[in-house]
């Protein structure tokens, strides 16, 4: 139980997704919501996406409406929303809880690997980020002010980490 591959999620089209189809890849899991003051982030993700997908890159997304009811939407609003909006075309998941009795797995098991401030499991608001190495372990975990280009030194990082040796 010490890396993401046992997991699986259901696609915003309904298909079962294994996590184990992303090994070998570096994973960026976010909890996202469509009507947040942080919704603006799907386009810096979008962006990373975009500059990382060909070198082991995958974004996950994961709605959620725990936070300020802000992800109402079913899974076709959600993915017209993302697309229409933002132009999102990394992995999109059905909205799932990220805390509680009904806590997705996953993200039980992000939240254990990668305990937030002062260590409380807890994720505080929709765009809480999970760095993930191609080993499937947690490499960090982000909070929602983190933007998205400011990961992106650590997921060069991971990347080149495993591309090849790093050059001192």
């Amino acid at each position: 139980m010490n890396d993401i591959y046992q997991f699986s999620a259901t696609s915003l089209t309904g298909e079962t997704v294994a996590l184990e189809d992303y090994r070998g890849k570096v994973l960026l899991v976010v909890n996202t919501a469509s009507q947040c003051g942080f919704t603006p982030q799907f386009r810096g993700l979008e962006a990373l996406y975009q500059t990382y997908k060909s070198r082991g890159l995958v974004i996950l997304g994961f709605p959620c409406n725990q936070f300020g009811q802000q992800e109402s939407g079913n899974s076709q609003e959600i993915a017209s929303f993302c697309e229409v909006n933002y132009g999102v075309s990394f992995p999109m998941f059905e909205k799932i809880d990220v805390n509680g009795n009904h806590a997705h797995p996953l993200f039980e098991h992000l939240k254990t690997a990668a305990p937030g401030i002062l260590g409380f499991n807890a994720i505080k608001w929709n765009f809480s980020k999970f760095l993930v190495g191609r080993d499937g372990k947690v490499f960090k975990r982000y909070a929602p002010i983190d933007t998205p280009s400011g990961i992106s030194k650590d997921i060069e990082r991971l990347l080149v980490s495993s591309d090849a040796p790093i050059k001192a």
